[in-house]
C-alpha cells in the first residue's frame, strides 16, 4: 500500500449515504485526533486547519498536562487566529479529560461556539498510548488515530482501542522506513487484521502525502459542506 492510500471502505456507499445525518444537535462536527506522543499529531492538526480553513469556519483545542504548548505551537504557525485555538490544562493525563471526564473539553467547545456560532468543524487534540487515547463520544463525533513507524512496525499488531476502534487510522512517517528496518506491508496486513472493515491510511505529513484523503475521509463521514468562508492564519 503506497502513500496516501486508504481503504476503500473509508468512502464507501454507506458512509456517503450517512454522512449528511453526522453533524448533531450539539452543533458542529467534532473530530477527535489522539495518538502516542510525536506521532504526528499536531503537525495533523496544523496540515488539517491550514488545508481546510477556507472553505469550513473551524477551532481547535488541544490537551496538554501542565502546559498549552500545543496549542502555543499552532498559534505560532498561523494554523488558525488565535482566538479560535484553545489549550486545556488537564492536570492530569490528557486521556481522562477526553473519556472519562470530558467536562474541561466539552466547555472548551462551548466556548468556541458562543465566540463563533457558526463554526463547522472542531478539531480536538489529545496524547496517551494505544489503550488509553480514547475519545468519549459525548465529545467526539469522529476519532482519528495517528502512530508513526519510527516506532516500529509491531504496533498495528498490538491493539487497543487507538487501533482496533478508532474511525480513521493514520500511519505516519512512512518515508522513515527503510531507515528503521520496518515493514510497510506487514504494518498494512497487521492493520487490516486488526480493524477489519474500519480504513486506515498511510502518510508521510511532513510532505503532507496521504492528507487529501484524510480530509476526503473527515468531510464525506461527518458529512460536512463547505461554506467557502475564509479563516486565515
Amino acid at each position: 500500500m503506497g502513500p496516501g492510500s486508504v481503504r476503500n471502505c473509508a468512502l464507501g456507499r454507506d458512509d456517503k449515504e450517512r454522512a449528511p445525518d453526522m453533524p448533531t444537535s450539539h452543533g458542529p462536527l467534532r473530530v477527535g485526533v489522539g495518538g502516542p506522543v510525536g506521532s504526528g499529531k499536531t503537525a495533523l492538526m496544523d496540515l488539517l486547519c491550514k488545508s481546510m480553513r477556507e472553505r469550513y469556519d473551524i477551532a481547535a483545542i488541544t490537551n496538554d498536562i501542565y502546559t498549552k504548548w500545543d496549542a502555543e505551537f499552532l498559534v505560532r504557525s498561523g494554523s488558525l487566529t488565535p482566538d479560535r485555538i484553545a489549550g486545556v490544562e488537564t492536570g492530569g493525563c490528557p486521556h481522562t479529560a477526553i473519556r472519562e471526564d470530558a467536562s474541561m473539553n466539552l466547555a472548551a467547545v462551548a466556548d468556541m461556539r458562543a465566540k463563533f456560532p457558526d463554526l463547522d468543524l472542531v478539531l480536538i487534540e489529545s496524547g496517551g498510548d494505544n489503550l488509553a487515547a480514547t475519545f468519549s463520544p459525548e465529545l467526539a463525533d469522529l476519532t482519528i488515530y495517528v502512530i508513526d513507524v519510527a516506532a516500529g512496525d509491531k504496533i498495528p499488531s498490538k491493539g487497543g482501542p487507538g487501533i482496533t476502534r478508532s474511525d480513521l487510522l493514520v500511519i505516519n512517517k512512512i518515508d522513515l522506513a527503510p531507515h528503521v528496518g520496518a515493514s510497510l506491508e506487514k504494518m498494512d496486513t497487521d492493520a487490516r487484521r486488526m480493524r477489519g472493515e474500519r480504513p486506515f491510511v498511510m502518510t508521510n505529513l511532513k510532505k503532507s502525502d496521504g492528507l487529501d484523503r484524510i480530509i476526503s475521509f473527515i468531510e464525506t463521514k461527518g458529512g460536512l459542506r463547505s461554506q467557502g468562508k475564509v479563516k486565515a492564519g
